[in-house]
């Protein structure tokens, strides 16, 4: 048994986190169970559909054009450890907070042909944090009334 094959699938297979890969156009050829659990769309219904899917229209424009240049350059700013948080939309229209890096699918000339992202739901971490904020805002403005 080769431990690397059995590794890969074991992450790939994995519902924990989501992995969605795409080709240079954007379109989904690898959705697997953590980006069911996550979004809502069994692989079957993602796969070979553009990643508007999972996007929130008001950020398309935006999402689209890092896209672009990401494709043009091969370099993104997310793929050695740093995190992008941005809205995700589910199945069901619910927009949830998604933080996420990105690897770059390259062919055998080094030529960029897709993405792959790994990406996790922190919408109860985002909520959290957000109710601290508001709580520590009302503590502030009380102190400074006295």
């Amino acid at each position: 048994m080769d431990l690397h094959a059995s590794l890969g699938e074991a992450l790939l297979g994995s519902a924990s986190d989501a992995i969605v890969a795409t080709d240079r156009d954007g379109r989904i050829t690898f959705w697997n169970p953590g980006a069911e659990r996550v979004f809502g769309f069994a692989a079957k219904e993602a796969v070979g559909r553009s990643l508007d899917l999972i996007i929130p229209e008001n950020l398309r424009a935006r999402h689209w054009a890092g896209f672009g240049e990401v494709m043009e350059t091969g370099v993104s700013r997310y793929g050695h450890g740093d995190l992008l948080s941005v809205p995700g939309l589910t199945r069901d229209g619910h927009r949830i907070s998604v933080e996420f890096t990105i690897v770059m699918l390259r062919d055998a000339d080094q030529h960029v042909v897709g993405t792959v992202a790994v990406m996790r739901d922190v919408s109860r971490r985002f909520e959290e944090i957000r109710a601290l904020k508001r709580q520590l805002a009302q503590v502030g403005q009380a102190g400074s009334g006295s």
